[in-house]
């Protein structure tokens, strides 16, 4: 169940990401970068329950781990950007 919600919300990550790449204003751009925040952060979450509750050993996780929070770093950067030309 919880690798089942991991897929769904990181392949929900890529998909709004490409979606705010193909943006048509700077109102929807900002808007699909929101959705990949909390998608992520929910990625990230999942990954931090498989160590939690010892489905997977957390060695094996500690890259995953490091990537998805520089993923949600970045988004949140780029996010922070751009809320100033957000009316």
């Amino acid at each position: 169940m919880i690798g089942k919600q991991l897929l769904r919300s990181a392949t929900s990550v890529a998909a709004n990401y490409r979606a705010a790449c193909r943006a048509r204003s700077t109102n929807e751009f900002y808007s699909k970068i929101c959705i990949v925040i909390e998608e992520s952060d929910e990625s990230l979450f999942w990954i931090e329950m498989l160590s939690d509750a010892q489905i997977v050993k957390h060695e094996m996780l500690t890259n995953l781990l490091q990537e998805s929070e520089e993923i949600l770093k970045i988004m949140v950067s780029i996010r922070n950007k751009y809320k100033q030309f957000i009316k």
